[in-house]
């Protein structure tokens, strides 16, 4: 190769890059966009401390004050999904999950007839505990998170009012519904004020018509 070809190849490799550094100039001076002087608003993400406490869960409201407004249609409308497994009649039958007539207060794991679980015969401790409002609540929230070892599969009913409204409904299904719990109780008992003490009744009184004692006179 003489010196010709080689001037001809740095020249065209030079040209290449004079070229593209000239593109590159003109593009930047195209479509350059620079910063504003005044922002129109900034975004400020404040990042989470290690080891922070999390943030307080919302309170759920006690199922009395929420069954003050319950709609037992509504729950007997929810509580189609729940036919799949269970009856609800008197003297029904005992499908996946026992018949639920009477389930308001009756003891837990004692329905004739039904194999219940290991998990929910020692939740039941030999039939002392009833299924009460609360436990209805917080069972048909998660049952698998409220009885461990429930065979139960259902996943729960994550809406309060959706809870309220099934268990209004299953309050429906006896002969003698039970009262409903009143609303609020629980709070009110807690909100009360202690009364002042007041004064033992065989506490010692002046007797009647026995004058105050006179002070000491002074020393002539």
């Amino acid at each position: 190769m003489d010196s010709n070809e080689v001037n001809k190849l740095l020249g065209g490799f030079l040209g290449t890059c004079f070229i593209v550094f000239s593109i590159g100039l003109v593009s930047d001076g195209l479509f350059a966009s620079p910063a504003p002087e005044k922002p129109g608003f900034a975004i400020e993400a404040q990042e989470p401390t290690e080891g922070g406490a999390a943030a307080p869960a919302a309170a759920e409201k006690p199922i009395a004050d929420l069954l003050a407004g319950a709609s037992a249609d509504a729950g007997a409308a929810i509580f189609k999904k729940c036919q799949a497994c269970h009856s609800g009649e008197k003297g029904g039958p005992n499908k996946v999950g026992p018949d639920l007539w009477d389930i308001v207060d009756r003891p837990v794991a004692a329905h004739e007839g039904f194999a219940y679980s290991s998990g929910m015969k020692d939740f039941s401790k030999g039939g002392q505990e009833h299924w009460t409002y609360d436990n209805l609540d917080h069972f048909i929230t998660s049952p698998k998170k409220f009885v461990k070892g429930t065979a139960m599969g259902f996943a729960g009913l994550p809406k309060e009012e959706d809870r309220a409204n099934v268990i209004a409904y299953l309050r429906t299904l006896s002969d003698n519904p039970k009262p409903l719990p009143q609303p609020g109780a629980a709070a009110d008992a807690s909100a009360k004020p202690a009364e002042a003490a007041k004064p033992a009744d065989g506490a010692a009184k002046p007797a009647e018509g026995t004058a105050p004692a006179k002070p000491a006179a002074p020393a002539q």
